[in-house]
């Protein structure tokens, strides 16, 4: 039961660093955004850049999300003996 609660600790450790890498990329693309909007090419461009971005990030997010919980529950079947 200990393999089980290590597995758990690791995987919410691993969430965690990938949203918090997703919301300081998103903190940092809104300062570009914030510096740039007086200038009025440069602030098109970079808005456009920067919504397209932020859904490369939140696709590459969760899909790593999806696979980390499908890596964790195939090592908790493991663990737990519900191997089919």
């Amino acid at each position: 039961m200990s393999e089980y609660r290590d597995i758990q600790s690791a995987v919410r450790v691993e969430k965690f660093r990938i949203w918090f890498a997703w919301l300081t990329g998103n903190v940092i693309m809104l300062l570009i955004a914030r510096a740039t909007q007086n200038v009025h090419i440069v602030s098109v461009i970079t808005q456009v850049l920067l919504v397209v971005l932020f859904l490369l990030l939140t696709f590459t997010a969760i899909r790593m999300t999806n696979a980390l919980n499908r890596k964790a529950a195939a090592k908790r079947r493991t663990v737990l003996g519900d191997d089919v």
